[in-house]
């Protein structure tokens, strides 16, 4: 049987010439890009979710801690709910839910005992296999108006954007 995922609504793109006039238009650039970015990572949600997560008869959490299970190899639970921006009951409920269903299993960390992290068990593998199809059909369906010139530059600027967020502290309080 074939988890195919299912086409996601083509809404009508407009080029940037045609958008619409944004409220953030006359703010700051920087706080204007923020804000799209902030909005990319909510909606990307819905077609994760029902694209990728629902046909795999996964919860969206599921789903991202076996991403970053496969993509990241083993992890614990605080460096996924850091990883993922979850909350940690969030990240311990999933795992609870991916170890019942054999998709994750413990291992020991040699070098710190303390340390609980998890791996994907086979068919957990198996499952990280299955949801690659599916991911990259969203991600033709969302940039299915990007050439590879513009998905290139996409990927380069977010891993760029990656890179600085990853460490990112909190400045000090000018208190």
């Amino acid at each position: 049987m074939s988890m195919r995922a299912p086409s996601l609504p083509r809404p009508s793109v407009k080029s940037p010439v045609d958008l619409p006039r944004n409220t953030m238009d006359d703010v700051d650039p920087d706080a204007a890009l923020l804000v799209d970015v902030l909005k990319l990572a909510t909606f990307v949600g819905a077609p994760l979710r029902g694209g990728v997560a629902e046909p795999l008869g996964l919860a969206p959490t599921d789903l991202r801690i076996i991403l970053a299970l496969g993509g990241d190899g083993e992890l614990a639970g605080h460096e996924l709910s850091d990883l993922m921006g979850v909350p940690p009951m969030n990240v311990s409920r999933a795992l609870v839910s991916l170890r019942a269903k054999d998709l994750i299993e413990p291992v020991e960390d040699p070098h710190n005992r303390r340390r609980k992290p998890f791996r994907l068990s086979a068919q957990g593998q198996a499952m990280f296999a299955r949801s690659v199809p599916a991911m990259a059909e969203m991600g033709r369906q969302l940039f299915a108006d990007f050439g590879a010139r513009d998905r290139a530059a996409f990927r380069r600027a977010a891993a760029r954007l990656l890179a600085r967020m990853t460490p990112w502290e909190a400045p000090p309080s000018a208190d």
